[in-house]
């Protein structure tokens, strides 16, 4: 399972990079306001010198809710990078919008995704990436991770190119879990992804070999 970091802050980019294990990045207009990116301008100049930083598919969210205006902006999305994928929402007008861009050759994130139906929807349309955001159904009581399984088997099975991104990843065992589904990606806060690398007994574990090293160097 590929990782990618979903943030638009430039310095978690930097930091994140820097482990070599980050394959992508994902963004939406939140995290850009929380990053302090106000305008379209400034939205197109962060993301360029996020691709700058990642060798990898650069995730950059449409703002329109009709079917042509998510097409223009997508169209104008897939010029800013050499890897873009436009995120698109899992509504009516959105999956014609995918169908669209699609049929253009521009490469679709279909977000704010929460059922099987959606994501059939989606991929039959032509998008290159499904994603389900497992945390915010774990808050209203539903299966996440169900749903990455439910739609991963169903494309293994049916053999369907589109590929299955785990988002609104809330810790590390939310990874673990979307692995095992068969997520083929999940897209995962800076946080988090720090969070992956930290266990009680390797930290205990390395100041003992750290001890045991400059015991035997007094001797």
């Amino acid at each position: 399972m590929q990782l990618f970091l979903d943030t638009a802050d430039i310095g978690e980019i930097r930091d994140g990079a820097r482990l070599g294990v980050i394959s992508g990045v994902t963004t939406n207009p939140s995290l850009a306001s929380a990053a302090g990116i106000g305008d379209r301008e400034a939205y197109q100049s962060a993301v360029r010198e996020i691709a700058e930083l990642v060798n990898g598919p650069i995730s950059v969210e449409v703002v329109s809710t009709d079917t042509q205006g998510m097409v223009d902006e997508g169209r104008d999305i897939a010029n800013w990078i050499p890897d873009p994928w436009v995120k698109i929402p899992s509504t009516i007008e959105g999956i014609e919008a995918i169908a669209a861009l699609a049929g253009e050759g521009i490469k679709v994130n279909q977000t704010l995704c929460f059922s099987v139906n959606q994501a059939i929807l989606g991929s039959q349309a032509g998008a290159t990436v499904v994603s389900p955001f497992i945390g915010r159904l774990d808050d209203i009581g539903q299966d996440g991770i169900g749903l990455i399984r439910d739609i991963a088997e169903l494309f293994r099975s049916a053999q369907v190119s589109t590929r299955v991104m785990a988002a609104s990843v809330r810790h590390p065992l939310h990874c673990v879990k979307a692995a095992q589904a068969g997520a083929h990606i999940a897209t995962v806060p800076y946080k988090t992804l720090l969070q992956m690398a930290q266990h009680p007994l390797t930290d205990s574990g390395l100041a003992r070999f750290l001890a045991d090293w400059q015991k035997a160097s007094k001797t």
